[in-house]
């Protein structure tokens, strides 16, 4: 089984997101008043950006699950989509092609793909995102499966490097798409580190021990009052980056497996070493193996 413990970005595509844009449909309707004023998108922007790395630079630097927002643009006759948070980013193709690219010259790396929100999309978006799916990644496709039976053996063997998990019910219809609940990723909703540690220890102990990978969102949610008084300011400076070394170092204090930690996300994952110190959690695995066989 898949054991080991990925380093993975939340909202990953969101290093670039388009001011000039309409203001996205998970935004509500207040909002998407208040940002016809030029000045309040700028602002928005400081919120909606998580992460400073593209998919490229944040695949070179180890991480290998992504976190996936995705939305059709009101007045788009093309049916383009595109990735989202608050604001639109890229196009999810541009950034498929991204990921591809690297797989292609790293062919014994494996990433997760977890579509998980989906906004303004009818039966025809959903089809023609499918689709990019499969031209994207064509055989590297990894078909949906037991998560007791994957082994990287199994996947270099077979040449699979990507996971798909789509949360919507189009999964049942393609064999290589993997249902959203073979994934649950808790997410505490907090400004607190304190309350975000104790939230990530029960989840964790809550976990089902088989049938499902699991992800431990290790990451702070601005509330409304929080945003307001960091308004110029924006996420890194109000909330991640003095808060990022006290969640690493739970990080640290973690072990892999059954009954631990799996998949850990985080915001501006360069601001710390945070993809090698998940990666290296992984040496806990095979010091255990090492002992089971002494």
């Amino acid at each position: 089984m898949l054991s080991g413990h990925l380093s993975c970005s939340h909202d990953s595509f969101s290093y670039w997101v388009d001011e000039k844009s309409p203001v996205g449909p998970d935004q509500t309707p207040a909002i998407k008043r208040l940002a016809r004023i030029s000045l309040v998108k700028k602002l928005m922007k400081k919120w909606s950006v998580t992460q400073n790395l593209t998919f490229r630079e944040q695949l070179e630097a180890g991480i290998r699950y992504f976190d996936l927002r995705v939305s059709s643009k009101p007045g788009d006759t093309d049916q383009e989509i595109y990735f989202i948070h608050g604001l639109f980013g890229i196009k999810v193709w541009d950034g498929l092609m991204e990921i591809d690219s690297f797989l292609t010259q790293h062919p014994q790396e494996i990433i997760f793909l977890d579509f998980n929100h989906f906004y303004a999309m009818d039966e025809a978006h959903h089809k023609r995102l499918i689709l990019q799916i499969q031209e994207a990644f064509g055989n590297k496709l990894c078909s949906a499966c037991s998560v007791e039976s994957m082994t990287l053996q199994t996947l270099w063997e077979k040449k699979w490097q990507v996971l798909i998990f789509y949360h919507c019910p189009f999964y049942k219809q393609y064999p290589f798409l993997w249902p959203g609940k073979k994934i649950p990723a808790p997410w505490a909703n907090t400004t607190s580190v304190r309350k975000l540690i104790l939230f990530l220890e029960t989840t964790l102990s809550e976990r089902a021990p088989q049938g499902s990978f699991h992800v431990s969102q290790a990451i702070l949610t601005p509330q409304a009052k929080t945003i307001a008084r960091g308004l110029v300011g924006g996420l890194k400076n109000t909330l991640v980056h003095r808060n990022l070394p006290a969640i690493l170092d739970w990080v640290k204090t973690q072990k892999p497996g059954a009954m631990g930690v799996n998949i850990i996300t985080s915001d501006f994952v360069d601001l710390v070493d945070f993809a090698t110190t998940v990666i290296e959690l992984n040496d806990l695995l095979q010091e255990d193996r090492d002992l089971t066989k002494c």
